[in-house]
């Protein structure tokens, strides 16, 4: 599992706010506090609820909400769908879905993201 922080800019439908995300390969899903993600944006409820287990062993959360929002990385615009937590520590994490998307990698050694640039530019083909 890696975990890098990299400064993000999230921007949504009512707002925006810079903040250090968590890039975390071991999280399934992205996820972003409910205190953030009610100053972004509109929350949706999920048709039905989802639950995670955290890295303390029985530990279960449940997201019940989510918001869409773009994202910001080293200039590049990003957009993908964030599951809301009440008590989540870090105000935001890209899980896995978010960076396979995206082909968002880690790299370790220089604790940085590595950005495929020919993967942000929009096609509609």
């Amino acid at each position: 599992m890696g975990i890098i922080y990299k400064q993000i800019r999230l921007v949504g439908s009512r707002g925006e706010h810079a903040t250090n995300g968590l890039f975390d390969t071991g999280a399934s899903y992205s996820f972003i506090r409910r205190d953030i993600a009610e100053r972004l944006a509109t929350l949706e409820p999920l048709p039905q609820p989802m639950s995670f287990e955290m890295a303390e062993q029985g530990a279960i959360v449940t997201a019940r909400e989510r918001v869409v929002l773009d994202f910001w990385i080293d200039g590049y615009r990003f957009s993908d769908e964030f599951l809301v937590l009440d008590n989540l520590t870090d105000e935001l994490i890209i899980g896995a879905a978010t960076m396979q998307k995206w082909r968002l990698k880690l790299d370790m050694e220089r604790e940085d993201i590595i950005i495929d640039p020919s993967v942000t530019r929009l096609r509609f083909v």
